[in-house]
């Protein structure tokens, strides 16, 4: 496999790991916006020179009872039961939104339980708009808010990497467009300020934070100026669920993931009149389009290792 320049102004290299349901899969090798691929072995899951690893999982929708999914609660306990598996301990968890389908209490009644089950240390969350539906947020934030600041977003650092929780899903724009807002635009500014540019980035997010296919409302209306606080720096992973599938996108240093559905998973964009349940999965395939991301972060390297995990 030839070897592409690496980004000259980073240095650094963003790996993509997907692993198919039934074992084996690819490493995905982005290399100044190249992508490459190689087979894995799922032997070769685990990075013994990795610092930490962290989870996430999405689009959990609790309280949805149609196809293709009768059970979401179910695939829920068996992806975690897939975290808990991992022969290493993730430090901690995150849930990229829409816990629940209809934010009614018994949802999240429900989705805290079952998250309890789990061995996680700790869990972060961000709302998706099925967690804000009627009441603006207001139970979400009570219950799964960090309470850090008024509007809901947040930010934490570990083990050197700096993680920035955004709320994009209250006041949404024309099409369903998710929105960030001034106020929350300026907290950015300023928390991001004082790190150097050296500083691994890790934003999380429900809705894209790029266009992806604004048509669907798959994208972040203002996000454009949160990209701009974050190009000075040298590696920046940006991480989302909302459309229930992998996608990606590099743009210089800033590479976007978007996450599967531990629910179910929707079209491709533009395939089909709109977004909505993917109704017409196979028999028994269902597993093959749902499941978790791992991520870890490699100590001297300045990466961020990411490998996709479909549910067996």
């Amino acid at each position: 496999m030839n070897d592409h320049p690496e980004d000259a102004a980073s240095g650094r290299r963003h790996f993509l790991k997907c692993m198919a349901w039934a074992g084996t899969g690819t490493l995905w090798l982005m290399k100044g916006g190249v992508l490459q691929a190689r087979t894995l072995d799922r032997g070769a899951v685990g990075d013994p020179d990795a610092s930490f690893s962290f989870v996430q999982i999405s689009d959990s929708h609790i309280g949805f009872h149609k196809a293709p999914n009768m059970d979401v609660v179910g695939s829920l306990r068996a992806s975690l039961a897939l975290v808990d598996a991992q022969p290493r301990r993730p430090d901690f968890l995150i849930h990229t939104g829409d816990l629940t389908h209809l934010s009614r209490a018994d949802e999240f009644d429900t989705l805290a339980g079952v998250m309890g089950e789990g061995r996680a240390r700790q869990v972060f969350y961000v709302p998706g708009e099925h967690d804000v539906i009627g009441d603006n947020g207001a139970e979400f934030f009570r219950r799964f808010g960090q309470r850090q600041q008024p509007g809901g977003w947040y930010s934490f650092d570990h083990r050197g990497v700096h993680f920035v929780g955004l709320v994009n899903v209250l006041g949404l724009r024309a099409g369903g467009l998710g929105y960030l807002g001034a106020e929350q635009l300026a907290w950015l500014k300023k928390d991001l300020a004082p790190l150097s540019a050296e500083t691994p980035v890790v934003v999380f997010a429900h809705m894209p934070l790029w266009p992806l296919y604004p048509q669907w409302g798959w994208g972040t209306d203002d996000s454009a100026q949160a990209m701009a606080y974050l190009r000075r720096f040298g590696s920046v992973s940006v991480l989302n669920g909302h459309i229930h599938q992998i996608q990606q996108k590099i743009e210089g240093t800033i590479t976007f993931h978007t996450a599967r559905s531990t629910a179910y998973p929707q079209p491709p964009p533009g395939v089909g009149p709109g977004p909505g349940p993917l109704k017409d999965v196979p028999p028994g395939r269902l597993h093959s389009y749902i499941g978790v991301r791992e991520v870890r972060h490699v100590q001297g390297r300045q990466m961020l290792a990411i490998t996709e995990e479909a549910l067996p």
